[in-house]
């Protein structure tokens, strides 16, 4: 990771994670803590495609899969009692939601995605996260 990764990845988690950070905790209706491994999804030569991105392939899926977890007390509160952790990072090479990119083991939701890759798939994927969440909890 170039200087200019650095620099994207630092400004994105500067400013834009925050509120949508926010967004996800107000959609999980509580504080689940979320680890985002930050030098995995800065990529090589696409600094300038963070800002679209990143919250293309993990948070807008997430937020939207979480919210339609607890549309009901029931679904909050097993969100609330299963859900521990989130995890994001880019360290398996998958690219699409039908192959591997969301797991929940223990607690930890993790989402395991290529940065910059099929980011218009957010259906796909906030139905992965949804359905592996509902199936779990």
């Amino acid at each position: 990771m170039g200087l200019a990764e650095r620099r994207a990845a630092k400004k994105f988690e500067d400013t834009l994670y925050p509120p949508l950070k926010q967004q996800v905790e107000t959609a999980a209706h509580f504080a689940v803590p979320i680890d985002v491994n930050w030098q995995s999804l800065a990529t090589d030569e696409q600094a300038h495609l963070y800002d679209e991105c990143w919250p293309k392939v993990f948070f807008t899926p997430l937020t939207e899969a979480l919210e339609g977890i607890t549309t009901d007390d029931m679904g909050r509160d097993a969100l609330k009692s299963g859900l521990h952790r989130i995890v994001i990072r880019n360290t398996g090479g998958i690219y699409s939601a039908s192959g591997g990119f969301v797991t929940f083991e223990g607690g930890v939701l993790t989402l395991d995605h290529e940065p910059c890759t099929n980011v218009d798939d957010i259906r796909d994927r906030r139905d992965a996260i949804q359905k592996t969440l509902e199936k779990a909890l």
